[in-house]
């Protein structure tokens, strides 16, 4: 214990000088500092944002003075349509009283806006300001508006052509419009009055600051809540991570930052501890993966000494026949014997080739001659069975070792001939698509037994009495030598056919 204790002292970091800009809290008066800069720039932009704003509005007052002055001189000249002039005059009383309906229906819909006629000999003819709350009398206006309404009228007149005129003081701008008319009196023109109040700028800058005050104010002690609850959550996290074991954990350095190392200290210390367990789980399964070891060589020299077996008793057999024999049953035991050595020679040297892999001898093959040249080679096999070799392959050119290949081939055409009864046959297909080579090898037989599929390329696993169980081993060696795949295929149909298939990358 005194050790342990020891060596947990050691691993806190070091009280180390700290750049003060490293600091939680020297970054949050940096945040404060910019907060306050952007409010000065939004305040600068409030003030931009007031004066566009108003000369929006003023740009749509004008355009809303316009239109009513339009709509003025359209109904005007509704009402003096196919009238030659005859019979009346502007300074007609009658003439005046039907004028004021006139305006009212212009205006009817164009709020706040207040016009009238006006002619270059009798002044103003007629006034309405419709859309009034109170409908006030247009003898409300004042001696300067009625001095911009002549002036506007009188340039309209003599230019025969619209005029606006814009009058602005520092609460409120007045708009006047106005537009010659046609029809049978001449120097008529038509006008239109509008206002836009506004208020002062003093005021508005007052509240958008009061606002970003009260967002600064906000943000920091947001920003504050923010640390200490952050804070509370790493000695929360230090405390967890000291009390309980982890899974492997990196040992880290410092950051330099006064809050997170805390946090890297707690980790490097669950990791010491951590790792002393690895260490005591990496001895237990190095002694797992020695008794796995010894088990599978166990399990290899039960399968030799099965395979070795049975030909060395045979021999023994037919030798001690032919010591009571003549000359005839002498020569017989010998050649069986002969046979039986290179049975067992041939199994030797499988196990040499399951356990000597060598890298590739790397070529540039043709497809198709290196698979008829293996389907040719196995011809005479297949024609004494009764059997049909059929080989399909693109012509691409494919690097590989064509000794490797070939040999997993071979194994697999063995396996396939052996397997499939007389009338059948035997096909290989080759073709190369997105950089892989792929080579299909099926038959017409029975098919793998379900109890055989899940060890088929293990060593002695097989069907047969007197196969020795290698040939798809070595077949699945020699193609993870070339960093490719011997997988058995599914043909769809039970007891269709056994189909392998050979994977090689190419590009």
């Amino acid at each position: 214990m005194v050790v342990l204790a020891a060596h947990r002292y050691r691993l806190r970091p070091a009280r180390a000088y700290i750049h003060p800009m490293h600091s939680l809290r020297s970054r949050l008066w940096v945040l404060w500092a910019l907060t306050f800069a952007a409010s000065i720039a939004v305040g600068l932009l409030l003030v931009q944002l007031y004066r566009a704003s108003t000369s929006a509005e003023l740009g749509q007052a004008e355009a809303v003075a316009q239109r009513a002055c339009g709509l003025i001189g359209d109904s005007y000249a509704f009402y003096v349509a196919g009238w030659n002039g005859t019979g009346a005059s502007p300074d007609e009383a009658s003439f005046r009283r039907d004028l004021t309906p006139v305006i009212d229906a212009a205006l009817a819909r164009q709020r706040g806006v207040a016009g009238g006629i006006w002619s270059s000999t009798a002044g103003s003819l007629a006034e309405a300001f419709p859309t009034s709350p109170t409908r006030r009398p247009m003898q409300s206006l004042t001696s300067a508006q009625r001095t911009e309404i002549a002036s506007v009228n009188g340039q309209a007149a003599n230019a025969d052509a619209p005029v606006i005129d814009r009058k602005q003081a520092a609460s409120q701008a007045l708009i006047v419009a106005a537009c010659p008319l046609g029809g049978p009196f001449s120097g008529m023109t038509a006008w239109a009055l509008t206002e836009v109040r506004a208020a002062p700028v003093d005021d508005r800058l007052t509240i958008g600051l009061a606002v970003l005050f009260a967002l600064v104010v906000g943000i920091a002690g947001w920003v504050t809540w923010l640390t200490a609850v952050w804070g509370r959550h790493v000695a929360a996290i230090e405390t967890a991570l000291a009390e309980h074991d982890l899974e492997a954990l990196p040992r880290m350095p410092p950051t330099g930052e006064r809050e997170l190392d805390r946090i890297v200290a707690a980790l490097n210390e669950a990791a010491r501890r951590l790792w002393q367990a690895r260490l005591q789980s990496d001895e237990m399964a190095a002694k797992v993966a020695v008794a796995e070891r010894l088990a599978a060589l166990g399990r290899v020299a039960a399968g030799v000494a099965h395979e070795i077996r049975n030909p060395m008793a045979a021999m023994r057999l037919r030798m001690e026949n032919a010591l009571h024999g003549d000359a005839a049953r002498q020569r017989s035991a010998i050649e069986t014997s002969l046979a039986q050595i290179a049975r067992v020679d041939a199994l030797i040297t499988e196990l040499l080739a399951t356990t000597q892999r060598q890298g590739p001898a790397w070529q540039e093959v043709a497809l198709a001659p290196f698979l008829d040249a293996r389907a040719q080679e196995h011809g005479e096999a297949a024609s004494a069975a009764g059997l049909r070799l059929d080989v399909a392959a693109s012509p691409a050119t494919v690097r590989l070792d064509p000794q490797m290949i070939g040999r997993a081939v071979d194994n697999i055409l063995l396996n396939a001939i052996r397997h499939t009864p007389s009338g059948g046959c035997v096909s290989i297909r080759a073709e190369v698509a997105d950089a892989l080579l792929r080579i299909v090898i099926s038959d017409t037989g029975g098919g793998i037994a379900p109890d055989l599929k899940a060890r088929l390329f293990e060593p002695f696993a097989t069907g047969r009495p007197e196969g020795t169980g290698l040939g798809l081993a070595i077949a699945r060696e020699m193609v993870e030598a070339h960093g490719g795949r011997l997988s058995l295929g599914e043909s769809g149909t039970p007891g269709a056919g056994a189909i392998f298939v050979i994977e090689l990358p190419v590009g």
